[in-house]
């Protein structure tokens, strides 16, 4: 799959767009979508309420595109990742792995955005929900991609594996303040790859042949 394709709606990049969508990445994701309103953007942006309208006609079309911001930083920062290490997967697998580590050590950390507002979100069809599912979608595939280049027999299980063990931790981190996690979760992530960190070589971990075949991948 392809990365995520999301339409931006409220035309050309402006100063006063930017200002919106950083207060909103802030407060969305500080405080939760449903708590924050049109209008306290609008004021804590300081902008005009025409100006907001023209750039987002409604408060749905912001949340898309606090999302869409998201996810392309996360695609521009794999990016550096591979233009620094061209040919090399397993930086693919570290950077994935790095990333939740280092988010959920952050004073400020408030768990994954995409998960916290596909929460607040019920319908699968939602556009909002549409964005969350294709970036996942992403995650997974890049993950799958860096396992093929390992050689790894069951890549696309694996991805889904990886993912899914990843989420957890966010979501445990932020619910829990798990302030001794990472270790583990370095741990399991290395163990399902079937790369053992150090001081773990002596443990098997062949992936399961038949959980890949099960999945259809």
């Amino acid at each position: 799959m392809s990365a995520p394709a999301v339409q931006e709606r409220g035309g050309p990049a402006s100063p006063a767009r930017e200002r919106i969508l950083v207060t909103a990445d802030r407060l969305f994701y500080g405080t939760g979508i449903r708590a924050v309103g049109v209008e306290r953007v609008i004021t804590e942006a300081g902008v005009a309420r025409m100006t907001f309208f023209r750039h987002f006609p409604s408060k749905d079309d912001l949340v898309v595109a606090f999302l869409a911001r998201r996810v392309g930083t996360a695609q521009e920062a794999l990016a550096r990742v591979r233009a620094e290490h061209p040919g090399e997967p397993r930086r693919v697998l570290e950077h994935f792995a790095a990333q939740v580590s280092d988010e959920a050590g952050v004073a400020e950390f408030r768990g994954c955005e995409f998960v916290n507002t596909a929460a607040e979100f019920y319908d699968s069809t939602h556009p909002v929900r549409r964005v969350v599912a294709d970036h996942r979608a992403w995650i997974t595939e890049r993950l799958a991609e860096a396992l093929t280049g390992l050689g790894h027999p069951a890549p696309r299980r694996t991805a889904e594996l990886l993912l899914m063990l990843r989420t957890g931790f966010i979501v445990a981190s932020s619910l829990e303040g798990l302030t001794s996690g990472d270790a583990e979760f370095e741990r399991a992530w290395w163990l399902l790859v079937g790369d053992p960190p150090d001081g773990d070589a002596g443990t098997s971990c062949e992936p399961a042949q038949a959980g890949e075949n099960s999945a259809g991948g």
